[in-house]
C-alpha cells in the first residue's frame, strides 16, 4: 500500500514537472524583443514654416476673421515649432482636391524610406526573412493594401503573415505591437515588422468648423518602422524587451465613440471632429487602464499606499473626472524610470503629466518630439523614444512607459525594459544638442498678432490675397 502511494506521488510530481517544463519551453518563445527602429525625417522641401502655414490657411476662402483668430490661438498654444513638415500636395496648393497618386506617393516615401534604413541598420535580417508584417495607417486603405505594396517592393516570402490596421488613431502602433506579441505565441523563432504612419495628403480639412480645424494645427508628416523578434538568442542584440501591455476600449459608450470621429461637416467637407467629451473619455479610459497596469509594474507597498489614499479621497468626496486627477496619489516612478507620453498635443502631455505627477524632465522627450515633428499620429511614441536615446538617458534595466489614446475610444499603455545602454542619435542626429531650446514659443503671434487688433474687425480684408 505504501509502495502504491509512493508511486502515485512520484507520478504526480513527474507530471507536474513535465507541465512546468512544457510551460517554460512555451514561454521561451513568447518574448517580444525590439531589435531596431527607424523614424522618418522629412526633407527640407516639406518644411511647414510659419509663412507657408499661414499661406495654406489664408487661401481657404471659407474662413473669416473669427476662424483666423481661433486658429492663431490654437497654433500659438499647440507646442509645435518651425521644423514640422507636411505632404507636398498641401504645400503646392492642392489640399482641396488631392488625388490617389498624392496619397500613394506620401505613403511610399515614408514607408520605403524607413524600411530601407531599417534593413541597412540591421543587415543580419533581410526582407526575405520577415515572417510577420503589420502596417497601421488610420485614414488611408488602398487596394492592393499597403502591406502588399511592401511585400512587392521587397520581394518577401509567399507565406508571410500580413495585417493592415486602419481607424485605430494615435495609439495604433501599440496595438500593432500587441498583434505581434500575440502572433509570437504561435510562431516560434520569427521576425516581425511593424510600420506605423498616417496619411495626411488626402485628409486636410478645408471647411470652417472649429472642432474639425484642430487636426490641421496639430498633425504633421512622420512615420516609423520597427523590427521585432521572439528568438531568445537575439536578446543580447535587442534594445528593448516588452514587459507589459494593457489595452482599454470604451467604444460601447456613445459619447466616447463620437468624441474623436471622421465625418463631413454641414458643407460637405470631410474632416476629423474632436468634441469636448474627449478629455472625459481620456480620463475614464486612462483610469480603467491604470487599474490593470499598476499591479503589474509597481511594488506591493506602493499599491497598498495608493489604495489607501484613493479610499480616503473617495470618502472625502474629492474624486474628479478630469484627466489631471486620474493618478492622484500614484507614484509611478516607483516602477518606471522613463515616460514616453504620446506627443499628440500640449493638452494631452500636460494632462497625463499632472495625472502621474511627472516633472519637466520626464515630459521633455514628448514636448520636444511635438515641438520638432508635430503630432505624427501613432509614430509619435518612437520620436519621443528616439529623443531619450539621443540624450543617452536609457540605461540597462530601465523601464519605459509608453502611454497614449486613440479614436474609438482607446487607451493603450506599454512597458518596455531596456536591455543595454542606448546612445544612438537616430532621427535626432545633427540637432539633438540644440534641444531643449530656451524658448519653445512659435512665431505666429509675432507675425500675425495683428489679427486680434480691434480695428481689423472694421476693415474688409481679402485674406486669400495676402500671400498671393
Amino acid at each position: 500500500m505504501e509502495f502504491l502511494l509512493i508511486m502515485c506521488l512520484l507520478v504526480s510530481l513527474f507530471y507536474g514537472f513535465c507541465c512546468l517544463f512544457k510551460s517554460f519551453l512555451q514561454r521561451r518563445h513568447q518574448s517580444c524583443y525590439l531589435l531596431a527602429y527607424e523614424c522618418y525625417k522629412p526633407t527640407e522641401d516639406m518644411k511647414l514654416r510659419t509663412d507657408s502655414c499661414a499661406k495654406i490657411v489664408m487661401r481657404n476662402t471659407n474662413l473669416g476673421l473669427e476662424e483666423f483668430r481661433f486658429l492663431l490661438k490654437t497654433i500659438v498654444n499647440s507646442g509645435i515649432g518651425e521644423e514640422t513638415s507636411c505632404p507636398r500636395n498641401i504645400l503646392q496648393g492642392r489640399e482641396e482636391k488631392p488625388n490617389l497618386a498624392d496619397s500613394l506617393s506620401e505613403m511610399d516615401e515614408i514607408i520605403f524610406n524607413t524600411l530601407d534604413k531599417l534593413f541597412t541598420r540591421y543587415p543580419s535580417v533581410s526582407p526575405s526573412q520577415i515572417d510577420i508584417l503589420v502596417v497601421n495607417v488610420s485614414m488611408f486603405s488602398p487596394s492592393p493594401s499597403l502591406t502588399s505594396r511592401i511585400v512587392n517592393r521587397y520581394k518577401m516570402r509567399e507565406n508571410i503573415k500580413t495585417f493592415n490596421l486602419s481607424g485605430m488613431g494615435c495609439s495604433a502602433s501599440l496595438v500593432a505591437v500587441d498583434v505581434v506579441q500575440g502572433l509570437f505565441k504561435s510562431y516560434k523563432d520569427s521576425y516581425a515588422l511593424v510600420v506605423s504612419t498616417e496619411s495626411m495628403a488626402p485628409n486636410w480639412y478645408c471647411g470652417k468648423e472649429k472642432s474639425m480645424m484642430l487636426t490641421n494645427c496639430l498633425f504633421r508628416s512622420g512615420g516609423c518602422s520597427m523590427l521585432f523578434t521572439n528568438r531568445r538568442y537575439h536578446r543580447h542584440q535587442a534594445i528593448l524587451k516588452l514587459k507589459t501591455l494593457v489595452r482599454t476600449h470604451i467604444g460601447s459608450s456613445d459619447d466616447a465613440y463620437n468624441c474623436c470621429i471622421q465625418l463631413e461637416d454641414d458643407s460637405g467637407y470631410l474632416g476629423f471632429r474632436l468634441t469636448r467629451y474627449l478629455t472625459k473619455a481620456a480620463a475614464l479610459a486612462f483610469t480603467m487602464n491604470l487599474q490593470v497596469l499598476v499591479p503589474k509594474v509597481l511594488p506591493l507597498r506602493e499599491i497598498l499606499r495608493y489604495v489607501l489614499e484613493s479610499w480616503l479621497r473617495k470618502k472625502r468626496g474629492t474624486k474628479s473626472q478630469k484627466l489631471e486627477a486620474v493618478g492622484a496619489g500614484l507614484n509611478m516612478k516607483a516602477g518606471i524610470e522613463h515616460f514616453c507620453i504620446h506627443p499628440g498635443g500640449r493638452a494631452i502631455i500636460d494632462g497625463i503629466g499632472k495625472s502621474l505627477a511627472l516633472d519637466e524632465y520626464d515630459l521633455e522627450p514628448s514636448r520636444m518630439a511635438l515641438f520638432r515633428f508635430g503630432n505624427t499620429s501613432a509614430a509619435g511614441f518612437w520620436y519621443a523614444l528616439g529623443y531619450m536615446e539621443a540624450k543617452k538617458r536609457l540605461k540597462k534595466g530601465d523601464r519605459i512607459l509608453m502611454s497614449g489614446f486613440g479614436a474609438g475610444f482607446k487607451c493603450n499603455n506599454i512597458v518596455w525594459e531596456v536591455l543595454r545602454d542606448l546612445d544612438d542619435a537616430n532621427v535626432w542626429k545633427n540637432c539633438i544638442d540644440s534641444y531643449p531650446p530656451h524658448n519653445i514659443a512659435n512665431t505666429f503671434m509675432e507675425k500675425f498678432g495683428w489679427l486680434n487688433d480691434d480695428y481689423v474687425s472694421f476693415v474688409r480684408i481679402d485674406f486669400s490675397k495676402l500671400f498671393a
